[in-house]
């Protein structure tokens, strides 16, 4: 009876204990907010780039890198040089840029020099207003937070 009890009593105590340690261990860790900080920053910096016209600046937020990655529709796009010349040729006007604007941006850090942010743009135009959403992989590189990957949709 008393090898019963203390196995019961045993188990009351180790079970709840291993419940907690599996809680505690399936929270996500809250990374620094210097990484969602910088990343906004990137973001704003894009924003404020477009709404000048200066699509250059704009280009600044994304690894200026043959490896860089655009998609869009059925469109992939590769290397920094190539974006660049995509936007060059499809905005070639303000009146085609637009006013930027990015709403319910979440940005995930995966680990400490990658994240993936996910959001929603706009662009408000005198005769139109295209939206959509976007994924973007952002990489910490000696230049600081870069875009890598980028997948944008167009709103039908």
């Amino acid at each position: 009876m008393s090898r019963n009890l203390l196995s019961t009593a045993v188990l009351l105590v180790v079970i709840p204990s291993l419940s907690v340690s599996a809680q505690h261990s399936s929270k996500p860790t809250k990374r620094p907010d210097r990484t969602t900080t910088a990343i906004r920053a990137v973001l704003d910096a894009q924003i404020e780039a477009w709404n000048r016209g200066d699509i250059e600046g704009y280009m600044a937020g994304y690894w200026r890198s043959n490896e860089t990655v655009f998609i869009s529709g059925d469109s992939l796009t590769r290397g920094w040089e190539t974006v660049l010349n995509r936007y060059q040729k499809n905005y070639n006007s303000r009146e085609k840029m637009g006013a930027l604007s990015f709403s319910d941006l979440e940005i995930m850090p995966i680990g400490n020099d990658t994240a993936v942010v996910i959001g929603r743009w706009r662009l408000q135009r005198a005769k139109d207003e295209p939206h959509g959403r976007f994924t973007l992989i952002f990489r910490k590189t000696k230049q600081g937070w870069r875009i890598v990957h980028d997948h944008t949709s167009v709103a039908s």
